[in-house]
């Protein structure tokens, strides 16, 4: 009996050594991780690199999700939420933005974070500055309408924002991906949900900083899933719509271009195939 349960054991280490091996060489206890801010409510760390799920990312010094900002090409800020972000399971390369910098001859800084408004964005910018960027190009959604900030700390309490790596995959397997689906915990108990009534501050600083600058402006609405299948934004998106008109702001409508329920992963996200329609409807304001 005992040589049987010594037998067992061995067994059940080299198992659990040969899979903590290689759930990390896929990706485990490498996530991006976060810091909070008193101006801009959160943002990933900056110089971060690495590999999870097999798609690499990159953030630089400014936690932007890009290279360092250029000495050799001139700039363009792009601004938003995951969606422009990717998150971890969109390829650094595949990024609208990489492609963009790639295929043209200007460096379209990443500047964005998971569910991000224009708020934040604003904050970030007076924090660190434009980057003697030539054009600032935001990329929002309907909901960015009222997405306020509110400071609800988020960083190290959802598992979409972590501020350390779990110190086995082990149990970053179980306790992020396992127990949620077992006990029927939705992912939207882990996304960031902002219940705003004032139209985001957000767009009128922007705005304002960029002629203080002297940046021209443009925003491109994305539309999500649902504005897809119905071709028409939201009330929300209308109100970003009616705003840029009154402002004289330059919108670039998503619903214009040739995306399909393929080029979503989900509600709103893009999938690769998505961020290659996406930078080819930017490109024109990449001059």
């Amino acid at each position: 009996m005992t040589k049987n349960l010594k037998k067992l054991f061995w067994i059940s280490l080299v198992l659990f050594i040969v899979g903590e091996i290689s759930l990390r060489l896929y990706g485990f206890c490498n996530a991006p991780l976060y810091f909070s801010s008193k101006e801009f409510e959160y943002n990933t760390l900056p110089n971060q690199e690495g590999k999870r799920f097999g798609k690499n990312y990159k953030f630089n010094e400014f936690s932007q999700r890009s290279n360092s900002p250029s000495k050799k090409k001139k700039r363009i800020l792009g601004l938003g939420d995951s969606v422009i972000n990717g998150g971890v399971i969109t390829e650094q390369d595949s990024l609208a933005t990489s492609i963009l910098s790639k295929n043209t001859p200007f460096q379209v800084l990443n500047i964005s974070a998971g569910s991000w408004g224009p708020d934040n964005i604003a904050a970030y910018l007076h924090h660190y500055g434009t980057f003697k960027a030539q054009k600032m190009i935001l990329v929002c959604s309907s909901h960015d309408s009222h997405d306020n900030m509110d400071f609800v700390p988020v960083v190290g309490k959802m598992s979409s924002y972590p501020s350390e790596q779990y110190s086995l995959a082990w149990i970053e397997l179980i306790d992020r991906y396992l127990l949620p689906r077992i006990f029927g915990e939705s992912e939207a108990n882990q996304t960031i949900i902002k219940a705003g009534i004032e139209f985001n501050s957000g767009f009128d600083s922007l705005l304002k900083l960029s002629k203080s600058k002297k940046i021209p402006f443009v925003i491109y609405l994305h539309p999500d899933s649902e504005e897809l299948k119905q071709k028409k934004y939201n009330e929300q998106g209308i109100e970003i719509m009616n705003w840029a008109n009154e402002n004289n702001v330059k919108i670039i409508k998503g619903l214009d271009y040739p995306f399909s329920s393929e080029n979503y992963r989900d509600n709103i996200h893009l999938n690769e195939s998505g961020q290659r329609i996406l930078a080819a409807a930017l490109k024109p304001e990449v001059n």
